[in-house]
């Protein structure tokens, strides 16, 4: 016995199946994404690496203690779109930044921005 499909039915699923990738990237929902926290420091380390890159950056505070931030950035492939290169960020470099801050208050963030000196604010998204 044969069963017949609708072609619609064929096609959706074919577009379930399509889209399911796209659905799989993570979500930002870790971040307090209402806001942005502005820090000033110098770079530590850049690790260009996909999915995302990251800049660890060592921000003194007003008491005069160092704390290490982890910067979570866009991928490689929209950096590099917006302009972005691996030499622009160098250990040592003194940057600014606004970024989301993590939701339990810890010292990670979603980058938005990155101002180097001399130079405009950035896109690091």
């Amino acid at each position: 016995m044969r069963i017949k499909v609708p072609a619609a039915l064929v096609m959706l699923v074919g577009l379930q199946a399509w889209t399911a990738p796209l659905s799989a990237h993570h979500s930002h929902g870790n971040y307090s994404l209402l806001e942005f926290t502005h820090l000033q420091g110098a770079v530590k380390e850049v690790l260009w690496l996909n999915p995302h890159v990251w800049v660890f950056l060592e921000v003194t505070d007003e008491n005069g203690e160092v704390a290490d931030w982890a910067l979570e950035g866009g991928s490689i492939s929209a950096l590099t779109r917006r302009g972005w290169s691996r030499d622009d960020l160098q250990p040592g470099d003194e940057i600014s930044v606004r970024c989301h801050q993590l939701r339990d208050g810890s010292n990670g963030c979603l980058l938005g921005y990155v101002t180097v000196p001399g130079a405009e604010e950035r896109e690091f998204d």
